[in-house]
């Protein structure tokens, strides 16, 4: 992509997200359809479907040769290298039971990779912008992930997977020993504005359990262009993992699709000793 597609791509992007960030925050606390997607009782609200809409007509008419894969829509456009996960209201629950916590996330692969990633906090009204190599952006400043303090007095976030059960014994145990490892864990059910908590320095790590989706690439890309150190389980770089390339050629550096199931999150300083604890957690589970 050259520059002045990367350029058109950001603003195209962080354009989307600031109008359908406008459009839940304008629908917010009002009466609205809001359905269940399965049995596990994941929500869909009206709103998600117009702001769905709204992303991918933006998108596609700028690049009408991309395909893009919409946590409403599903797959649309044409088969292409380039592709843009979008999750339009990432956070739909809190957003129906009326907690202001909710946001979008809309990323783009080049053959796998992530290249660029924008999260936007709708209740806040902030944009965050990270491209592959070209570190993380809210609102013109740099971002910087920095330790402060001792990890047992930091607070971490959780995330994990709607398909992940109550009965997930490994998933139970994991979570207790890290409340019990740390000063707080949180839970906030908006992936996306979790990873931007991160990049920004006011979380000091995460642990995600089996999760994927439109929600965790944007947000991924933009906690570790931030300087934030991504692993799986095993303390394996995402980097490292899956992604484009064939059996004879390493991947491209960087975050891909369809990685992140399982990860580890913190700065460097902070990395070592939480892996150390998720995997004692899971030891013991």
């Amino acid at each position: 992509m050259e520059r002045n597609e990367k350029t058109l791509a950001k603003e195209v992007a962080r354009e989307a997200a600031r109008k359908a960030g406008a459009l839940a925050k304008e629908r917010f606390g009002s009466t609205m359809n809001a359905v269940h997607k399965d049995e596990r009782g994941d929500l869909v609200t009206e709103v998600d479907i117009q702001a769905d809409r709204l992303i991918v007509d933006e998108i596609l008419a700028a690049f009408p040769s991309h395909r893009i894969y919409s946590e409403e829509a599903g797959e649309g456009g044409v088969a292409s290298d380039w592709v843009w996960h979008v999750d339009p209201l990432d956070g739909t629950n809190n957003f129906a039971l009326g907690i202001p916590l909710y946001g979008v996330s809309i990323s783009l692969s080049y053959q796998g990779l992530i290249v660029l990633g924008v999260v936007h906090d709708s209740v806040m009204g902030l944009s965050y912008v990270a491209s592959h190599k070209e570190g993380a952006w809210q609102e013109g400043i740099q971002l910087e992930a920095k330790p402060q303090g001792a990890l047992a007095k930091s607070t971490i976030s959780w995330i994990q997977g709607h398909g992940v059960g109550k009965n997930d014994a490994t998933a139970l145990g994991l979570r207790h020993h890290l409340e019990h490892s740390l000063k707080r864990v949180l839970r906030m059910w908006a992936p996306s504005l979790t990873w931007a908590m991160l990049a920004r320095g006011d979380l000091h790590g995460i642990v995600l359990y089996n999760s994927e989706g439109e929600d965790l690439y944007a947000g991924m890309l933009l906690a570790q262009e931030a300087g934030v150190k991504v692993t799986d389980f095993s303390g394996h770089p995402i980097s490292l993992l899956g992604g484009g390339g064939s059996a004879h050629c390493e991947p491209a550096e960087g975050i891909h699709v369809g990685e992140g199931r399982y990860v580890v999150a913190a700065v460097e300083e902070y990395h070592e000793e939480l892996l150390k604890i998720v995997q004692a957690g899971i030891r013991g589970a």
